[in-house]
């Protein structure tokens, strides 16, 4: 069943981590799950059929002269490297080529999820969010320090679509490959959790 606005207008607290990376969560926080969002296709935007967003909310502390670095270091080790440091586009898009990991290093954003219309997800530094390959995403608006580290699994990018897939492109989302490790949990983690039973 999916998902509507109101139920995501707000992320939790920590995600104490089991990973081989091991990394410490946001001081004074408490526990909180990995939280999923499953969206079904919306107009021109396929979203993924089988594969929810995860969203890991206050994963990574915020430290150091070099924030970006708290997320690309285990994303790296996790089997997604790093590909750039930027924002979140102000337009609906999706991503084909590329399951993407957006890790939030700075500053605050709303983010609409799944295409126009979608669900709306506030997340702040620290935040970690997931989504699989034809996930519309959209920045609403953003703190003027909003950034965030995009990742994918080796071989994968983010192209950009802005339009409704082919049939073959259909078949490109539902057929690319991911790593077995999570990028912010290791092995095991999320992604063994909620993606490897839906492959």
């Amino acid at each position: 069943m999916p998902l509507f606005r109101r139920d995501f207008t707000q992320l939790g607290c920590l995600l104490l981590l089991s990973a081989r990376v091991p990394w410490i969560g946001k001081a004074g926080a408490s526990p909180a799950a990995v939280q999923t969002l499953q969206l079904q296709p919306n107009g021109w935007v396929p979203n993924n059929p089988k594969l929810p967003v995860l969203i890991y909310p206050n994963a990574i502390a915020i430290t150091g002269s070099d924030p970006a670095a708290a997320f690309e270091t285990p994303f790296n080790a996790n089997g997604w490297p790093p590909q750039w440091r930027y924002g979140v586009f102000d337009y609906h898009h999706y991503h084909i080529k590329g399951h993407e990991v957006l890790g939030v290093f700075a500053g605050t954003a709303r983010l609409m999820l799944g295409g126009p219309n979608g669900p709306v997800v506030k997340v702040s530094a620290g935040d970690v969010l997931l989504l699989p390959a034809g996930t519309g995403h959209c920045n609403l608006g953003s703190s003027a320090d909003f950034e965030v580290v995009g990742a994918y699994p080796p071989g994968q990018q983010g192209d950009i679509n802005r339009q409704a897939p082919t049939p073959a492109q259909m078949a490109a989302i539902a057929a690319l490959p991911f790593p077995d490790s999570d990028p912010v949990q290791g092995d095991p983690g999320a992604v063994r959790r909620y993606w490897r039973p839906h492959t």
